[in-house]
């Protein structure tokens, strides 16, 4: 397949990236000015009110709240669903709102991939849509429009911030070791939501906990509990609390603190809402892909895989390794390089990858991954000895630092953060030198 170019307005610079919308990979070929969809939406409140939970949450900063102007998801289309997605002006909430083919009737959902801005006025549009309304929706390369039988709101293609594509990649990997802890009915998950502090109040933090009469927030970790900081991050959600049909709640194994999911069930939709350990930390410092980025030949690896994606809502990585003739490992390895660009997703609920497509910039890797670059250093300076069974010594300057078992290490960073931010250099260096030794 040959390479894909985009309709000629994407653009990067130090802060923002600018998308054209992707050409589409359809099964008739490739389509270079696609338009995702144009029909009306059988559930017209839950569209309007979940790209309006969209817009409240990239526009606010929920540590040390301040309402910012960003109200701009990113739009994929799958050809079964929509997704829209956003962060936080924070960074540390990641919200998706995926429109299943249900909910939509007229017209059929294409491919492809575009970033729009949702202002004041399609807010006040979105707001006053009620159960009954005739609402018509049309995505493509000229942005998103919004009709009712008076008027229809259009909004053009805007510049996503640069750090969203570095949070887009570490979500994908925080979001894939993440298990499925508990499920609830619409009762008890409105009646937990009901309960979620505004987004302007205190912030909140517990163990979320499945009991008799739904969910309860406890002090203590128990069996199937996920520890969430900041509950206040959830507070968007309460625009759809009349439509809430269930909620699952996702997190690490073993009840210990990390990154949380909760996911709520819609008709012909779901909200997800994923969140960092801590309240003041961002999705785009995570570090989560370094491992999967060290190896020598992955950035080779995702190009070949790259061109065997066609917007898939669910990658088949078996299929990918068939025809690439790469092993299942260096699949998911080159899957890691293709989410540090923002073009490979997790979908907790499906237990899946999924593919958007944006604007491929080879040295991005490097440039959003500076411990990733100085381990490279450290490991082709020689820095690296190994002194014993699973023991290396890495020097930097004056300074010696051991790394054992491959995975702990003396630096300031492990005993500050062990493994929850990524690896440290070192740790990376050791792992270089193991695949690749001087």
């Amino acid at each position: 397949m040959s390479p894909r170019s985009f309709t000629g307005a994407s653009t990067l610079d130090d802060d923002a990236l600018a998308l054209a919308l992707a050409p589409a990979l359809t099964p008739g070929g490739i389509v270079p000015s696609p338009n995702f969809f144009r029909g009306f939406a059988t559930r017209p409140q839950i569209l309007a009110r979940g790209l309006l939970v969209l817009a409240d949450i990239t526009a606010t900063r929920y540590f040390r709240y301040t309402p910012t102007a960003m109200r701009d998801p990113v739009l994929t289309a799958h050809g079964d669903r929509l997704r829209a997605e956003c962060f936080s002006a924070c960074n540390g909430v990641h919200a998706r709102l995926d429109l299943l083919a249900d909910g939509f009737d007229g017209g059929d959902i294409g491919y492809g991939t575009t970033n729009v801005d949702i202002g004041p006025t399609m807010r006040t549009a979105l707001a006053a849509v009620h159960r009954h309304a005739l609402l018509h929706l049309s995505v493509g390369v000229d942005g998103m429009t919004v009709s009712d039988p008076d008027a229809s709101h259009t909004q053009r293609p805007v510049a996503m911030p640069h750090r969203w594509i570095r949070a887009l990649g570490n979500v994908a990997e925080m979001h894939r070791d993440l298990h499925r802890a508990f499920t609830v009915d619409a009762v008890a998950a409105r009646r937990f939501l009901a309960t979620v502090p505004a987004a302007t109040g205190v912030g909140r933090s517990g163990w979320l906990t499945p009991s008799a009469s739904g969910v309860r927030v406890a002090t203590r970790p128990t069996r199937d509990a996920v520890h969430v900081d900041g509950l206040h991050r959830l507070a968007a959600a309460k625009r759809l609390l009349p439509h809430i049909a269930g909620m699952t709640v996702y997190g690490p194994a073993g009840a210990e603190p990390g990154p949380a999911v909760v996911e709520f069930s819609l008709p012909s939709a779901r909200l997800v809402l994923g969140l960092t350990e801590q309240t003041w930390r961002g999705h785009s410092g995570e570090g989560a892909l370094l491992h999967a980025l060290a190896s020598a030949t992955v950035r080779d690896d995702a190009d070949a895989l790259s061109t065997e994606l066609a917007f898939e809502p669910a990658v088949d990585i078996d299929r990918l390794a068939r025809d690439t003739h790469l092993g299942i490992a260096a699949v998911r390895d080159a899957l890691a390089v293709l989410a540090s660009s923002g073009r490979i997703g997790w979908d907790l609920h499906d237990s899946a990858y999924f593919h958007r497509e944006l604007p491929d910039h080879r040295d991005r890797v490097d440039t959003d991954n500076p411990r990733l670059v100085a381990a490279r250093a450290l490991a082709a300076d020689g820095a690296v000895t190994e002194t014993g069974p699973n023991t290396w010594t890495v020097s930097t300057g004056t300074t010696e630092y051991r790394v054992t078992g491959g995975n702990r290490c003396t630096c300031t960073w492990y005993l500050r953060h062990a493994d929850r931010r990524g690896p440290c250099r070192h740790l990376l260096a050791v792992r270089i030198h193991r695949k690749d030794p001087a």
